[in-house]
């Protein structure tokens, strides 16, 4: 590191010039005087030596405490030294430099001791023990002085110090009486009272002095007043809240001091002459360095070291420069003295390893070389003491751990150049690593992620990032309160510009993600913000760095959070974790880092964002459970709705793996709405099935074979969808090879469901597999079922049943086809126009498939058809009226029948009465019960549709011409003639004119056998009478 003396020349010192011993009172210049003589004191280092606090002195004369007296005058007279270590330094990195090689040839033992840590490549080899020495003293002082000081230093508790002159003397006057303390119970009884007093008249005197300026020796000496009482096992800054503050006061007096260059300039003139303030500033500073080694020297327990970082951290992170370089050397100072006395006694209480390693790492990579020097070597002292720390606290039962973890320290060392390493913070951060445990390496973190904050120095958050990504790539999965850290870090990306710095951020979220045992907190934690996203945490799910194998896992643990939305029960509310995942999908499929994974799970994304699609359909993010304080100051925007997070994220996902025919088809076909749609959502999801069956089977046939058994989970509208498109892949000929258990046996349970949707999706299901010859028996085993739902009310479920049946009609045994042929006759003049025209169509052909040898049988049915069938030809619907004449065409034939051309004539039959004349003469002839056909026909007197009645009451007109008299006379015409009475009124002008026709052929055909009597009787007398 080069040389580390920095001495200035001395310069007399002003204020201290003015200090005689004429001013002080007799007893205290005596005790002052005897305390100059034998009190030790560090000058020339910052280390305290044995020579250095033996009682002969040379120390004290160093430092020269005395008012008045040569040793203590002669402070600023000699050349003064900067706290730093010097090349020829044993505890120095660069001496080790030269002893690398030589290290790294002698044999690795794994045994845990002294001499293992310091085989660690560039550690020193000296002895660990307890190098702190006792003081010593010429005799103590006489209870006279002693009870003097006492009496002196109670006046000054008492009174107010306002001179320079009467701080600096109460402040030596303390210091004479703590030497006091291992000999005399009286001084200790009164120093330990009197602690509160001591701590406020200390605070007092550095509150006093001026911030912005040193021109005075008295926060020097506050400084070495508590040195001596920690000497003395009294510790003026632990214990309570008071000494607390003094700490965190004298602290400040120091490292918050205006940079030297400020304080040098201009000098001050003081009454004694020049004063020199850089020299006085470093004295300053080495008696403060110099009083924290002092509170470390005995630290068995870390205890103190603990407080004192505490104190420093904030300073370790100022934005200041000089304030940055104070603190570091402080603290390099600290663990130097540390490392040179270690003696470690369980238990050990130093709680902030983790963050003391992340501060002195970054500062290990501070722009300002001094800062890097100085954390580099506090660096090199601390990793001997966590070395020496986990092998004191190691569990005997992970014995072999720690053996593992020494080795792995070693063989890191190894690899690097020393000099290299100690300037470069993700190597240190390698090799601390493997002693950190779970609740350092999170105070490693969050201590590093302060340092991603520091705006005002770029380089400090580019390491901070670096030191990141190199401590979780290392450490695996031993980190604890992933939740704080991810916290952290997305409250950090609003405020940090750099592009580099945003995607080292985005890089350690992934690293956590690529965790299995982090990757559901780290997914809970980004899903928790509101939506939709804002643009930094869009570019976090946008940017992610995984590698390839992880992908897969993290799309995978994204899209099961949605999945488990959609397992659960009926909810009052959506929870907002699948409005999350569903805007955080569409965030990843955008930025498109985890294509491979996306290709891989196209199948479950798809049907799970269809799935989404559903349950958010008609629902506003009023309907979601938001949890409390995620939207504080703003109210959701109107316009932001469930539906159009899943929408969004179908269509990214479509086009991301290249499906834009299918999107195209999507669009120009108004699929999207179709699946927005409350009533035709299933038709959105058939026409998309429809779309990738056509445009890309095999992503078509991967999606098959993953709703086998997607079908079984999830709620009610999670199967319906997956149903409505899995029914749709069932044309591809692929189903043929699944077994009928998942097929038409799953068909059958559907239809058994009292739930119309289901129904309409297994018949649709059961009309593509019919296509398929090896289902065709299995299906034949469902016709039962269904012919019965050909009376359901829902008109796609009697059209797709009336299909099924079609397919079958050839093949029915003849209690089917009878059946079937009744209720199918029950469907004409249905007024769903399709179940009329259908039901038509089925029964042509049934009549067609009736073997000869069952004729007989069906025979009536079919005559019972003609009248209908022959009523319907006249329907307004043209489709109905030409299937009509069609199905009555068939049978005619299965009567062996020819029908009279009239039947035919598509004109209606009131143009033409004479073609209806026709078509009634024919059926006088060959239909018997003409009565029956008159009452059949006069219902459809009553039918809804105008043609219909119109067609009926000619056709009774004119057919009662052809009905047997005595049948008529039989059973009369009364019922006949009130219903077409009620006919006269309607509102229809034509349909009154033919009931009146009607209606006169009816009384007419009773009247004629009775005017046919009267006439044969006249001529049969007539006949008798002479000519």
């Amino acid at each position: 590191m080069g040389s580390r003396h920095r001495s200035v020349p001395a310069v007399p010192l002003g204020r201290e010039a003015l200090i005689s011993r004429t001013v002080l009172s007799a007893h205290c210049a005596t005790a002052l005087a005897y305390w100059a003589a034998s009190t030790p004191r560090a000058s020339a280092h910052l280390e305290p030596t044995s020579s250095q606090r033996s009682h002969s002195g040379s120390h004290r004369q160093a430092v020269g405490r005395g008012l008045g007296v040569g040793p203590r005058r002669g402070l600023l007279q000699e050349e003064v030294v900067m706290p730093c270590a010097s090349d020829s330094d044993s505890g120095s990195v660069d001496l080790q430099l030269g002893n690398l090689e030589d290290i790294k040839k002698q044999p690795s033992s794994l045994e845990l001791t002294d001499s293992d840590i310091t085989e660690i490549p560039g550690l020193p080899r000296e002895s660990l023990t307890d190098t702190s020495r006792h003081l010593t003293h010429q005799g103590p002082l006489s209870e006279v002085v002693a009870e003097q000081l006492i009496q002196s230093i109670q006046e000054f508790f008492n009174g107010e110090l306002k001179s320079e002159l009467e701080k600096l003397t109460a402040l030596r006057s303390l210091s004479s009486l703590s030497q006091t303390l291992p000999s005399d119970e009286t001084t200790e009884s009164f120093i330990h009272s009197h602690i509160a007093d001591i701590v406020h008249l200390l605070s007092t005197l550095v509150e006093e002095e001026p911030r912005q300026s040193l021109f005075s020796p008295v926060l020097q000496e506050v400084f070495i007043t508590i040195t001596d009482f920690s000497y003395q096992d009294v510790y003026l800054l632990f214990g309570s809240e008071d000494r607390a503050d003094l700490f965190s006061l004298v602290t400040k007096s120091v490292i918050a001091l205006p940079s030297i260059k400020i304080l040098t300039h201009p000098q001050k003139i003081m009454p004694g002459g020049s004063y020199n303030s850089q020299c006085l500033y470093r004295q300053t500073f080495q008696a403060f360095v110099e009083m924290l080694q002092s509170l470390v020297i005995k630290d068995r327990h870390l205890e103190n070291l603990d407080i004192i970082f505490k104190h420093m951290d904030p300073w370790l992170q100022s934005d200041k420069d000089h304030e940055r370089e104070r603190a570091t050397t402080s603290m390099t100072q600290v663990l130097k003295c540390l490392f040179k006395h270690l003696s470690l006694q369980l238990p050990l209480r130093f709680q902030r390893l983790g963050r003391v390693v992340a501060l002195m790492a970054l500062l290990c990579g501070d722009p300002l070389k001094e800062v890097a020097e100085e954390a580099a070597e506090g660096t090199h002292y601390l990793l001997h003491i966590t070395l020496k720390l986990k092998c004191i606290t190691y569990d005997k039962k992970n014995r072999q751990s720690l053996k593992r973890a020494m080795k792995k320290c070693r063989e890191l060392l190894e690899l690097y150049n020393i000099k290299q390493f100690y300037s470069c913070p993700f190597r240190i951060a390698q090799v601390f690593e493997v002693f950190l445990n779970s609740n350092e390496l999170y105070q490693f973190v969050m201590a590093t992620l302060d340092g991603l904050k520091n705006l005002k120095h770029p380089h400090t958050q580019r390491s901070a990032g670096e030191l990141l990504i190199a401590l979780v790539k290392t450490a695996q999965s031993r980190f604890e309160k992933v939740p704080e850290i991810m916290g952290v870090i997305c409250a950090l990306l609003s405020t940090i510009s750099q592009p580099k710095v945003r995607q080292q951020i985005t890089n350690i979220v992934s690293l956590f993600l690529s965790r299995p045992k982090y990757t559901d907190t780290v997914i809970d934690h980004l899903l928790c913000h509101p939506v939709p996203y804002d643009r930094h945490l869009a570019e976090l799910w946008r940017t992610l760095e995984v590698e390839l194998p992880k992908t897969t896992w993290i799309l995978w643990r994204l899209l099961r959070k949605l999945q488990k939305c959609h397992d659960s029960g009926t909810q009052e509310k959506m929870a907002y974790v699948a409005v999350a995942v569903t805007d955080a999908l569409y965030e990843v499929f955008v930025g498109n880092r985890l294509r491979a994974a996306t290709f891989r799970l196209f199948p479950q994304l798809l049907m799970t964002l269809l799935v989404q699609v559903h349950h958010t359909i008609g629902l506003t993010m009023s309907d979601v459970a938001i949890p409390s304080g995620l939207y504080p100051e703003q109210e959701v925007s109107s316009e932001v709705t469930p539906l159009c997070f899943a929408i969004q994220a179908t269509k990214t996902l479509l086009l991301r793996t290249f499906c834009w025919q299918e999107f195209n088809i999507m669009e120009k076909n108004k699929g999207w709405t179709l699946l927005e749609g409350k009533d035709c959502h299933l038709q959105g999801v058939s026409l998309l099935a429809n779309a990738l069956l056509e445009r890309n089977h095999l992503l078509a046939h991967k999606v098959m074979y993953l709703l086998v058994p997607f079908l079984n989970r999830g709620n009610d509208k999670h199967k319906l969808t997956s149903a409505g498109f899995f029914v749709e892949l069932l044309q591809s000929p692929v189903a043929r090879r699944f077994p009928s258990i998942y097929c038409v046996a799953r068909l059958k349970d559907w239809l058994l469901l009292e739930n119309n949707p289901f129904k309409i999706l297994a018949l649709r299901g059961l009309c593509y597999l019919t296509r398929q010859g090896e289902m065709r028996e299995d299906i034949k085993s469902l016709l039962p079922c269904i012919l019965d739902l050909l009376y359901e009310s829902d008109e796609k479920i009697v059209l797709l049943a009336i299909q099924i049946l079609l397919q079958f009609v050839r093949t029915m045994d003849f209690t089917t086809l009878t059946t079937m042929m009744r209720t199918l006759f029950s469907l004409f003049g249905d007024v769903r126009p399709d179940v009329h025209r259908f039901s038509m169509i089925l029964f042509g052909a049934s009549i067609k498939s009736v073997k000869y040898t069952d004729k007989k049988g069906v025979e009536s049915q079919v005559l019972d058809s003609l009248v209908p069938l022959l009523l319907y030809s006249q329907d307004e619907n043209d489709a109905i009226a030409a299937e009509s004449r069609q199905v009555l065409t068939i049978c005619a034939r299965f009567l062996k029948w020819k029908l009279p051309q009239a039947v035919y004539c598509k004109a209606p039959w009131f143009i033409n009465p004479s073609d209806v004349a026709t078509i009634c003469k024919f059926f006088g002839k060959k239909c018997k019960g003409k009565v029956d056909i008159l009452a059949q026909t006069l219902m459809f007197s009553k039918n809804a549709k105008l043609p219909i009645r119109r067609a009926a009451v000619l056709f009774v007109g004119l057919l009662s011409r052809y009905v047997d008299h005595s049948e008529l006379g039989t059973k009369g015409t009364d019922w006949i003639e009130d219903d077409l009475k009620k006919l006269l009124h309607d509102p229809e002008p034509s349909l009154r004119i033919v009931a009146s026709q009607a209606l006169f052929r009816i009384q007419k055909a009773v009247a004629e056998p009775h005017s046919r009597q009267t006439l044969y009787g006249l001529r049969k007398l007539t006949g008798c009478l002479p000519i």
